[in-house]
């Protein structure tokens, strides 16, 4: 459809598969002037919407040149992309529903991280970052205006590249596993009252906290002089991400500079709560609690932290090679270590940066800051001309704790009373709210759980195993929206205990026995809710949720090998292949294969140039199973003897997504797997996977 006009869209449902490119959209925006009111019309793109990864296509593309477009009213999902504009003038998308489309099913889980479930950003002048999907994506757009839409379920909310002018505000882009706002070389835009909270992967509680880059903003190369003011970002893998980018990293050059960044809220992120790095920035006014980091500002210069709440963090304030920084007017409540500041002795030869900018850790003044219930106030080393004025300090345990490295310490007026004030900045004159919107969600880290399908959203059933005792009894919340649950069909398991038959509530099982298919079924009945494919369930219609896990039972018999420039798998696959069936560095027999290498294989193994070889006979009732592999550089699976996966090929390791891979196999019986790794250079991973593709719940 193309559309040139006003248009008025018959509010109805329309199923409308999109073609498998991104090139070709079911609807066409083209020209000047053209408000298009989808008047709450639903276009849908599937029908399978409990499979997001394979969502395709484009909904609708607004064309280059277009000017003064207005696109209100719709509800867009079941797409990799829902609206997508390029080179548009004055491009307004105002009151959408844009949940519920693209999203990869993740890999790490409770048992283990997987790196294939890593973003990069650090390309994208060629579209690259449309591999992430998104509810919009705005490529080279002026002065766009996006307000008041709602985008949930997807991995990326709103990208914007080459985009300047923007006006982003009173959204909601929350509960999503990969940004809520994206930005990369856009500049002079205003980010602001939007909800930005659990966009999130990477995270298991008491377990890691990777956040595997997530963020609910994301600034990245080159985006300068934006303001992000009052937006509610908590929960996410960094609440706010900035980055210079590569262009800074090779030229020394630039970077994300004079962003302002004031009202947030950045609280509870896995990782920082903050990062600015390698850029001059404000960062002033926001409240940051129980993160790693509050604010991460390594290599940052010329920049002022002021003014901003910190409580519960591991540290609250990181800084290492910073230059000519304002630490001012914080509060620090109970942060581990409240400013941490240090520089390395030497920097690596190899690295252009440091050869390019003097990047001594140098020039801080600190004052009229509040300290309380800190462990450590100050941890510093190797960083010159620090002055401290007028710092208040109530049940800290340690002031200082100094390395090696210092000069210039001037701690002479470091108790003496001194008052601040921060004048109100003339760039908040320019936004229209200066409240942070509500909040309607528990709030903590222990908040946070990372379903295959991205960050629980507490509006369905739920049972999510919380830990697993010493006794190894598995303890168990069971969450949900107002009803009622009671225990279903149980296979594998025993209920030792259960809470009330309201949410939230808990449960505690044991395994029983060794039965490959494991599962707790509950049943719920109670209010209508949107599950986690966007599919709304009858009120007082039983629902079944379910914990359920597969395991083989298997053993893995593993060899491991060095290959040299003669037996090169890249290059001299058949001498490689009888090297296989020499004597192994080593070998082993375990129960799952569940190796990443960030170094040597073991002590007085190899850290590059090995292979792995591992073999094992898996019993398998009938059925049709998905078989993954994560590998790190190149990998191959036989079954039977019959190649089934072949990532013999560098390429599958340009993105740590691209590390994965899947297929499915119709199984009965006793069936031989062997797979083949090879690691090249640097981090190395092999990691297998093995599921029934319709999870019983008994066995047969």
């Amino acid at each position: 459809m193309l559309i040139q006009s006003n248009t008025l869209i018959e509010r109805t449902e329309y199923l409308l598969e999109a073609p498998a490119n991104l090139t070709n959209a079911v609807i066409t925006i083209s020209g000047k002037n053209i408000t298009v009111d989808f008047n709450e019309a639903k276009l849908l793109g599937t029908t399978s919407f409990n499979a997001p990864n394979k969502m395709h296509g484009l909904a609708i593309k607004i064309s280059p040149g277009s000017e003064n477009i207005i696109l209100k009213n719709a509800h867009i999902s079941g797409y990799k992309i829902a609206i997508e504009a390029d080179s548009v003038k004055n491009l307004s998308i105002i009151n959408c529903n844009l949940s519920y489309n693209w999203r990869p099913e993740l890999h790490s889980n409770n048992i283990r991280e997987d790196v294939s479930d890593w973003m990069s950003y650090h390309k994208n002048d060629h579209g690259e970052w449309k591999r992430y999907g998104a509810a919009i994506y705005l490529n080279n757009c002026t002065k766009a205006f996006i307000q008041n839409n709602q985008i949930t379920g997807v991995q990326c909310a709103l990208l914007m590249t080459k985009c300047n002018g923007a006006e982003v505000l009173d959204n909601d882009f929350s509960f999503n596993s990969g940004l809520g706002i994206g930005m990369y070389r856009s500049s002079n835009n205003k980010i602001y009252h939007n909800k930005l909270d659990f966009n999130i992967r990477g995270y298991y509680y008491g377990k890691y906290q990777r956040g595997q880059d997530s963020s609910g903003i994301l600034a990245f190369e080159q985006s300068s002089d934006n303001i992000f003011a009052y937006n509610s970002a908590t929960h996410g893998g960094d609440g706010f991400f900035l980055w210079a980018g590569q262009t800074t990293m090779d030229t020394g050059l630039g970077g994300c500079n004079n962003n302002f960044i004031y009202g947030n809220d950045f609280s509870y992120a896995s990782n920082n709560g903050v990062e600015i790095t390698f850029s001059s920035n404000s960062v002033l006014h926001n409240r940051i609690v129980g993160c790693d980091y509050g604010i991460w500002a390594g290599y940052s210069y010329d920049s002022d932290l002021s003014d901003n709440q910190f409580a519960h963090n591991k540290t609250a304030i990181g800084i290492e090679h910073g230059q000519s920084i304002n630490i001012a007017m914080n509060e620090f409540n109970s942060d581990r270590t409240a400013i941490k500041l240090w520089s390395a002795a030497k920097q690596s030869d190899s690295w252009i940066y440091p050869t390019k900018r003097n990047t001594q850790s140098k020039i801080y003044w600190i004052a009229a800051n509040r300290f309380m219930n800190n462990n450590t106030v100050y941890d510093i080393m190797g960083t010159d001309t620090i002055v401290f004025s007028g710092n208040q300090k109530t049940n800290v345990i340690n002031e200082f704790k100094l390395g090696d490295r210092i000069s210039e310490l001037d701690t002479t007026r470091e108790s003496e009373a001194l008052e601040l004030d921060i004048q109100k900045d003339k760039r908040l004159n320019t936004i229209k709210y200066t409240t942070l919107p509500a909040q309607a969600f528990p709030q903590g880290n222990q908040e946070i759980r990372i379903t295959a399908w991205g960050p629980y959203n507490f509006k369905y059933p739920l049972l999510w195993l919380k830990n697993i005792d010493s006794n190894q009894q598995m303890h168990f919340e069971v969450l949900g929206p107002k009803g009622k649950w009671n225990v279903g069909s149980i296979s594998g398991y025993q209920i030792i205990a259960k809470g009330v038959d309201s949410f939230p509530s808990t449960l505690v099982a044991k395994m029983i026995d060794t039965a490959q298919q494991k599962s707790i079924q509950l049943n719920y009945t109670g209010a209508k809710f949107i599950d986690q494919f966007g599919q709304t369930k009858k009120e007082n219609v039983e629902q079944s949720f379910a914990y359920s896990t597969f395991d083989p039972k298997n053993t893995w018999h593993v060899k491991w090998f060095a290959w040299d420039s003669a037996t090169n798998p890249n290059t001299q696959y058949r001498a490689f292949t009888e090297l296989l069936n020499t004597k192994p560095l080593q070998d082993t027999s375990i129960a799952a294969l569940d190796f990443v290498w960030w170094g040597k294989i073991a002590a007085k193994l190899p850290a590059d140039s090995f292979a792995t070889l591992a073999t094992s006979i898996l019993d398998l009732k009938k059925g049709t199973y998905e078989i993954g592999i994560t590998a790190d550089d190149l990998v191959k699976l036989w079954v039977d003897g019959v190649e089934q996966i072949n990532a013999w090929d560098a390429k599958n390791v340009a993105y740590d997504e691209y590390t994965h891979h899947s297929i499915q196999l119709d199984l009965n019986g006793k069936h031989e797997f062997k797979i083949v790794q090879v690691d090249n250079t640097g981090l190395a991973t092999l990691q297998f996977y093995i599921k029934p593709i319709n999870l019983m719940l008994s066995e047969k």
